[in-house]
């Protein structure tokens, strides 16, 4: 981590024709660069190496394929410690050929299992509509095993002189059709039969014990078997219309049952047969694709890295004679050494005879920001970054904000107890992080906790700290050292007696009376205020002046780091200008209101406390002139004031007038340009507008002075945050485990324990999880608003360097990998 962002260099990398590909490769390996398009007016699709990269993507189109088919196998992917490295170019073919040999072998094993499985599926649904057809056929009752039947065949009646029905004599035939239906078509498909063939057939229908898959779609669902008796052939083609239709699957009705018999040992044996088959298959296209899980994550780094070398080579332009490619880059100046490195390395794997080689270039262009960080300090960073990229070069109070925004946070959160559960579930993450790592949980909100894991360690010890400093744990305070007050002192100086216990219900100890004070608690607050009836009104008054002293020298220490940016950007003017009197409006106007908190402190105590003034109203008047009639905080109390009001008032107009006159002044000629004004001044004037500068610092110094007062309000919310979370510790431990403790009986060691679960899950659900959140983004809001817009403009752009580890994966997006 380091105080303001790295210096950066445009340099002009000479990648010689044969090795720029192994350059490329070497400089995503180690993420120096960040490259710039040397060619924007030219299309994606009019660049040199858009053939290669059309390669890449359809070898990503196999990988997909290979990766889905083992996900179906559930076949893990093992996969490497170290990243392998982008395959030489002369490789690329050979890899291509490897995965289109594979995808052809899958897809043809894939394609025969499928159509084995279909026939099995049919050769199924064909055993199970034989089956139960065959007690529609052999029922006494027709009525009992047709279920739904459509008995008003016409002149059906049998003729007793011939033995035949009117049918027969018109030379109809009866005939059948059998199959499967889905269930949910039943009702629909018995309609139709109805209306269309008016009455000449008889369906019978029952449902299907197990569940089968559709053969066109493979959902498994519930199915029907029908047997559809019809006169006739016109009707028979009617209804087999009707059942295409409906998607029925038709199968052939034996004529007897030998015939019905003989087909059913067939479908046995042919599905023993089919089921060898499959399970033959499936073993060997498991084999296949273990053996291709062992190379899948190589091929996919590889094939990621090709694609993305050949997206940076088409940023990059061609000299004259086309044997050079010719690239520009950003780079941090202490990695210019390493460039130069990589490229030598990468011209020794190439062909080229002549290395390549790196030149820095001047530019006026604005530099990316880059920010170095580290698994500690990297979600610190991503606090400040969401807020803004810094400008480049700019003070970046990342460093700062690992202290302060924990401490911020824990002055609203303070509780030991709350805060030891946060440290110990942060530590572990924290020791198991490797092991997270590895799982690549796809869980978005525990992924945002991981990646925060050293924010809420620290947030957690120092919740530890403040917790010890109000000496709060779980709403209750600790006697570690022993309470300064003493009760057994009011009885020796004979001011309470028995008597006066028994008739008071509330009792004061006064400090005034010999050894009832003896003395300040050595660390936080003494336990003896958690028995007090004023005990939140002792605690009010001191977390509020307590958030209005951290707010102050929270805003003070923005406004003096402001200095180092002027400094570093060469605008000493602005440290006159606009340093000073920002700081000085600053401290004598609530930099003096926090000297009134310190000074009323120290020079009084509990002998003269009735005497002591009160601090806003002092401060009150201050502003409108007043207060003679008040009892001065200390002497010259009044002189002071004015002087500091003064100050604080004529800091106004120069913050207000002072940059843009200034500015003015120079642009006109200023001190060291009046010996060379003339020629080109004048176009130099046309480019300042004294206006807008002024306008703009209007702006700004309204927002400042007026920001200072409601700044300083706003970090009250430490005060109000940090009482709300007491009151609700204490709410929830008087309205859950005290309950828990009254039942002093055996049965009461019972009712504690589901007791304390209930306390456990609402500490952690609300105290922890809703608290905790809250107190966080209050932290947030106070460094965004409060700190960070004293110095810190957030306005650069972020340094985003090639690198193969930063690269997407459109696998690992999808959940193959």
């Amino acid at each position: 981590m380091v105080f303001r962002s790295e210096e950066m260099c445009l340099a002009q990398l000479f990648l010689q024709s044969g090795s720029e590909y192994d350059c490329i490769s070497e400089l995503g390996e180690l993420g120096l660069v960040e490259f710039r398009d040397l060619n924007p007016s030219v299309s994606s699709f009019q660049r040199r190496f858009v053939s290669e990269i059309k390669r890449c993507e359809e070898m990503e189109r196999i990988l997909g394929f290979l990766l889905r088919e083992i996900q179906k196998a559930k076949i893990a992917v093992p996969q490497e410690d170290e990243s392998p490295l982008a395959p030489p170019p002369r490789q690329v073919l050979e890899i291509m050929e490897q995965l289109q040999r594979l995808e052809m072998e899958l897809s043809e094993v894939a394609k025969n299992k499928d159509k084995l499985q279909r026939n099995l599926l049919e050769l199924t649904e064909y055993t199970h509509m034989l089956k139960i057809t065959r007690s529609f056929i052999h029922s006494r009752s027709r009525h009992e095993a047709l279920g739904p039947q459509y008995e008003e065949f016409p002149t059906m009646e049998t003729d007793s002189a011939t033995g035949s029905t009117g049918m027969q004599r018109l030379g109809a035939k009866l005939g059948f059709i059998s199959g499967l239906i889905q269930r949910v078509k039943v009702e629909a498909f018995e309609r139709m039969l109805w209306r269309v063939c008016k009455g000449y057939t008889i369906l019978s229908y029952t449902e299907v014990d197990e569940s089968l898959a559709d053969l066109d779609t493979g959902e498994i669902n519930k199915s029907v078997v029908f047997l559809i008796s019809f006169w006739g052939d016109q009707i028979g083609h009617k209804v087999k219309k009707i059942c295409d239709c409906y998607h029925c699957h038709l199968y052939p009705h034996p004529e007897n049952d030998e015939e019905r018999a003989d087909v059913l040992d067939s479908l046995r044996t042919r599905i023993q047969d089919l089921n060898n088959v499959l399970h033959r298959t499936d073993d060997y296209l498991r084999q296949v694709l273990q053996k291709a899980a062992e190379s899948a994550y190589a091929w996919v780094v590889q094939v990621k890295k090709m694609k993305a070398i050949y997206h940076i080579l088409n940023l990059c332009s061609f000299d004259v004679t086309n044997k050079c490619l010719i690239a520009e880059v950003w780079c941090p100046v202490s990695d210019l050494a390493n460039l130069r490195g990589a490229l030598e390395k990468g011209s020794r794997k190439g062909d080229a005879t002549v290395p390549s080689f790196v030149n820095r270039i001047p530019s006026s262009d604005t530099p990316p920001t880059l920010l170095r960080s580290n698994k500690f300090t990297t979600g610190f960073q991503s606090i400040v970054e969401a807020y803004g990229v810094g400008d480049y070069r700019e003070v970046s109070p990342a460093p700062y904000t690992i202290i302060t925004f924990p401490f911020l946070f824990a002055v609203m959160f303070g509780d030991l107890g709350h805060g030891m559960i946060m440290s110990l579930f942060a530590l572990w993450m924290v020791l198991t992080e490797k092991n997270q790592k590895k799982k690549r949980s796809s869980n978005e909100i525990w992924m945002t906790f991981f990646h925060g894991r050293y924010i809420i360690l620290m947030m957690g010890l120092f919740s530890i700290y403040t917790g010890l400093i109000y000496n709060d744990c779980f709403s209750k305070s600790l006697n570690i050292f022993g309470s300064g007050w003493s009760v057994k002192a009011m009885f020796t100086n004979q001011q309470w007696t028995n008597k006066t216990v028994q008739t008071n219900a509330l009792l004061t100890l006064d400090p005034n009376v010999s050894r009832v004070f003896s003395g300040p608690y050595p660390f936080g607050i003494d336990p003896i205020w958690n028995l007090a009836v004023n005990r939140l009104s002792f605690l009010n008054s001191y977390k509020m002046k307590m958030s209005v002293i951290v707010g102050v020298i929270h805003m003070s220490f923005g406004v003096v780091l402001s200095v180092f940016n002027h400094l570093h950007f060469g605008q000493k003017f602005s440290v006159y200008l606009l340093f000073l009197p920002e700081l000085l409006f600053l401290i004598c106007l609530f930099g003096y209101l926090v000297f009134m908190i310190l000074y009323k402190w120290l020079a009084f105590s509990a002998h003269n406390s009735s005497q002591a003034p009160s601090i806003l109203i002092h401060f009150i008047n201050m502003f409108v002139m007043q207060g003679k009639d008040v009892t001065p905080l200390y002497p010259g109390q009044t002189g002071l004031q004015v002087f500091l009001l003064l100050i604080a008032v004529m800091c106004v107009p120069v913050l207000l007038l002072g940059k843009p006159l200034y500015l003015y002044w120079q642009q006109r000629g200023g001190k060291g340009l009046r010996r060379r004004r003339v020629i080109n001044i004048s176009c130099t004037v046309l480019q300042f507008d004294f206006a807008d500068v002024l306008m703009h610092q209007a702006i700004h110094t309204i927002e400042y002075c007026l920001g200072c007062v409601s700044n300083t309000a706003s970090y009250l919310r430490l005060w109000a945050l940090s009482l709300a979370h007491a009151q609700l510790s204490e709410v929830l431990w008087a309205m859950v485990m005290r309950l828990g403790f009254k039942i002093t009986t055996k049965v009461g060691v019972v009712f504690l324990v589901p007791v304390f679960g209930l306390f456990a899950m609402l500490t952690v659900s609300i105290l922890l999880v809703m608290e905790g959140l809250s107190a966080f983004l209050h932290a947030l809001r106070l460094h965004w608003v409060e700190f960070q817009n004293k110095f810190y403009h957030g306005t650069g752009v972020k340094f985003l360097p090639f690198d193969f580890s930063q690269l997407p994966s459109v696998f690992e997006q999808d959940g193959l990998l």
